[in-house]
């Protein structure tokens, strides 16, 4: 009984003591918020007080008891002079906060980023006591805002204010800014002297409207007259002539057919450019100074004064070779080409077999290699030998082919092209031709490599990148030319077409083209598809549809009209990297009519429908290292067309095309062709001679230029038509110059002749004529102009004619 009471007053006093502590711990936390709410109501005005003091957040940490005795606490801060710019605004850029102990040195920070922010032009910060504490004021400037900026003196800049106003650094609406004034009044000056006027003189007037803090800009020029260059004088130069040396420089005088502007920056590009002609003739201690001093009667009138000292001129001397051990020397000096004994040196010449040696062992596999050169002058010899020290590193393999920058591409497309693979040594020779097969698909504006490190050294990744270009075109226009006359079309092609990827139909390297032209002589449609790689096989399949039409028109060598429609079916394959084979059967339907009233018999005999059913096996070997715009290699092709016998149809004979095409590339990139045709066909079996419409004409913008379209070969007696002949050989030598990127010039010398019968080929003499053109590369494709001058008088003239514009779409460029 005693146990049990004991029992139930130890458990009233648990419950006692635990209300007791719960009551004392609410008490205790609720006085303590009471004290902080105090605390803060007495160290933070408001914001919105009639004083302008702009509120802060309280301090992050409590000042230690110890340190308040000696440190002061921010209790407020105070923005004076701003108008436009909120105190808040600047209190937010600020790092002193109110409750925090004032530093000098956060204050110092504080004046730097607010001038950073550039809405200020005079920013002072003090301290006043407020509270027991501290408190911040802050006296700004504003600078003023550019209401508008006017210019005044301007006449030979045509450009207008507007246009002017967004070459200038000031702007209207932002705050005005000195150092930008300045700077605006350099820009314009800089403009004046690249249309000559190098006396001009530009400043700047501001007025500043202190109510509104607004300011007008006006820039004031003084154009004076324009500076001209009326004489160049070089001394000092004893192994170059002045008109050598001033055919290097850009800045010219003043004569008939150039203004004679003076422009500081090409003046001094002019000068780079006559010390690096030097240093590349072998004066690598010459040195180059100028002057430019006006005229004394006419200031406007300048001359320059070029002063030269050539100095000694280097030969290169001994050319030794260390350090390599896998790479014969006499290899590594073979591949040496500007820098070898008794050839002038120069730094560029060593940089550029620097280049062909790391060329030689990155060809081999040897991508790590380093090259360093070193020269020293022989005071024996007079002359800088030349010292090459090899560090061959491992050979490197392929591990990984990565394909990136391909969006529309798919990978497969770009790996077939590759000649090198994973495992293969790093090869020049593969690379250079990837390279090429990948750039002559047409799909890409740029293709680089580049490599990246695995975990084994000698095994490295390679990256091809790719940057794709358009291969999709939708394109219509017009146009006139020698052969074809006016003529308009339409035109859809799809370089990189894939009939399985819908909706977007791109990225399988399929081609499909659809071309609908119309004109006052020619129309008809074509409609052609290309398959490269036939169920993922290396053989090509495709076909063509097509009707085509030409009104009779002697002045471009029809005497008749024709109408052809059919089609074709091609298969294709690579029987090695240059060499290709193709099989081509043709199914085409002809009709002939309107023959001119005077023909002879001969011609009206083609009158009719006939069909031809034919099938072409033909060769290629092809080198070009572009086949777009090919600056070197050898294009030959050979076909044979066999028509009627087992293939049924209308007309018998066999007919042979060969083309051979050697490039030569030259300085600047600029390239020479060599180009040679020949044509054979011969008619057996009960058909008596080669139908019209298949015979070789020679004559006009393809063949044989300054004679007319088709008019080189056998005629028809009374109408003068062409009649083209069993046999044909033209011969073309062609030299093109880049101008621009996407204008070339060319000169052209052409021969050749067409004869009746195949055995009379080569006999009784050829056509021959030259002259100019131009090749441009436009929107709407390749055009080609150019101008032949006939060396012969042309079948059934009495007398050689002039010389005639031929202008068509050339078949590349």
């Amino acid at each position: 009984m005693i146990l049990h009471f004991i029992s139930y007053i130890i458990s009233a006093m648990r419950r006692i003591l635990a209300v007791f502590f719960l009551t004392a711990f609410v008490l205790s936390a609720f006085g303590m918020a009471s004290f902080a709410q105090s605390q803060n109501t007495e160290v933070s005005p408001s914001a919105d007080s009639p004083t302008g003091e702009a509120a802060g957040q309280p301090a992050e940490a409590p000042v230690p008891p110890q340190a308040q005795e000696d440190v002061k606490l921010i209790t407020a801060i105070e923005v004076k002079g701003n108008k436009a710019i909120s105190a808040n605004t600047v209190v937010s850029k600020m790092k002193s906060r109110i409750g925090s102990p004032y530093q000098e040195t956060v204050a110092s920070e504080d004046l730097k980023r607010l001038y950073l922010l550039g809405f200020f032009s005079d920013i002072k910060i003090d301290t006043e006591p407020h509270n027991d504490g501290i408190k911040i004021v802050v006296s700004v400037t504003e600078r003023p805002l550019i209401e508008k900026i006017s210019f005044s003196g301007i006449i030979h800049i045509t450009m207008k204010d507007e246009k002017l106003k967004a070459q200038l650094k000031s702007k209207e609406a932002q705050y005005l800014d000195y150092p930008n004034l300045d700077e605006d009044a350099r820009t314009l000056k800089k403009m004046y002297e690249k249309i000559g006027f190098a006396h001009a003189q530009i400043d700047y007037k501001v007025d500043v409207d202190k109510e509104r803090n607004k300011a007008k800009v006006e820039f004031r020029v003084q154009e004076n007259k324009r500076v001209r260059v009326k004489d160049i004088f070089i001394d000092g130069n004893s192994n170059f002539t002045d008109s050598r040396l001033l055919r290097l420089m850009k800045t010219k005088r003043a004569w008939l057919f150039n203004a004679g502007a003076l422009k500081e920056d090409v003046l001094r590009e002019d000068i780079d450019r006559l010390k690096a002609f030097y240093r590349k003739n072998g004066y690598s201690d010459s040195a180059i100074d100028y002057e430019v001093k006006p005229g004394a009667k006419r200031p406007f009138l300048l001359s320059i004064y070029i002063k030269v000292r050539e100095g000694k001129k280097y030969l290169v001397g001994n050319v030794t070779v260390q350090g390599n051990r896998d790479i014969e020397q006499k290899d590594i000096l073979a591949r040496l080409k500007e820098c070898t004994p008794g050839k002038v040196f120069s730094n560029e010449s060593l940089k550029a077999d620097v280049a062909n040696i790391q060329g030689l062992y990155f060809d081999r596999g040897y991508i790590s290699a380093q090259v360093q050169e070193a020269t020293s002058l022989n005071s024996y010899t007079g002359r800088v030998d030349v010292l090459y020290t090899i560090e061959e590193n491992k050979v490197a393999f392929v591990d990984k082919i990565y394909i990136r920058g391909n969006i529309k591409t798919k990978d497969t497309i770009i790996r077939r092209e590759l000649r090198i693979y994973p495992g293969d040594k790093f090869d020049g020779d593969k690379l250079r031709r990837s390279k090429e097969r990948l750039q002559n698909l047409g799909f890409f504006e740029e293709v680089n490599y580049d490599t990246e490190d695995t975990q084994v050294e000698e095994r490295k990744n390679l990256v091809v990148e790719v940057k794709e270009s358009k291969t999709g075109t939708f394109s219509f226009g017009g146009g006139y030319s020698t052969v074809d006359d006016f003529v308009g079309f339409v035109e859809i092609e799809q370089n990189n077409f894939d009939w399985r990827n819908f909706p977007y139909f791109t990225g399988g390297g399929q081609n499909l083209k659809f071309r609908a032209q119309f004109g006052t002589i020619t129309g008809g449609f074509d409609m052609s598809f290309t398959e490269p790689w036939l169920f993922d096989y290396p053989v090509s399949f495709g076909f063509d549809a097509y009707n085509r039409k030409h009104k009779r028109d002697t002045d471009v060598g029809y005497g008749y009209d024709e109408n052809i429609t059919g089609g074709d079916v091609r298969l294709g394959k690579e029987l090695s990297e240059f060499l290709r084979a193709d099989l081509v059967y043709r199914f085409d339907y002809f009709n002939i009519k309107n023959i001119t009233d005077n023909a002879t018999e001969d011609l009206k005999q083609e009158v009719g429908k006939k069909a031809i059913s034919s099938i072409t096996p033909s060769f290629t070997f092809d080198t070009r290292d572009n086949v777009f715009d090919a600056k070197k290699g050898d294009l030959l092709t050979g076909s044979v067309e066999w028509a009627g016998g087992p293939w049924g149809a209308d007309k018998d004979y066999w007919k042979f095309f060969g083309r051979a095409s050697h490039y030569i590339p030259l300085l600047r990139n600029s390239s020479l062709e060599f180009r040679g045709r020949l044509g054979l066909s011969k008619p057996y079996s009960d058909t008596e001679r080669v139908p019209i419409y298949e015979r070789f004409f020679a004559g006009g913008a393809y063949t044989i230029r300054g004679y007319g379209e088709r008019k080189v070969g056998p005629i028809d007696a009374v109408s003068k038509d062409p009649l083209g002949g069993e046999s044909m050989l033209v011969g073309n030598i062609e030299y093109t110059y880049p101008v621009f990127s996407f204008l070339k010039v060319a000169v052209f010398y052409d021969a050749g002749n067409v004869w009746q019968k195949m055995r009379k080929v080569g006999s009784g003499g050829f056509k021959s004529g030259a002259g100019i053109g131009v090749r441009i590369k436009s929107p709407i494709g390749p055009i080609m102009l150019d101008f032949g001058i006939p060396f012969n008088k042309a079948p059934g003239e009495e007398k050689k004619k002039g010389g005639r514009f031929h202008f068509s779409a050339s078949q590349g460029f």
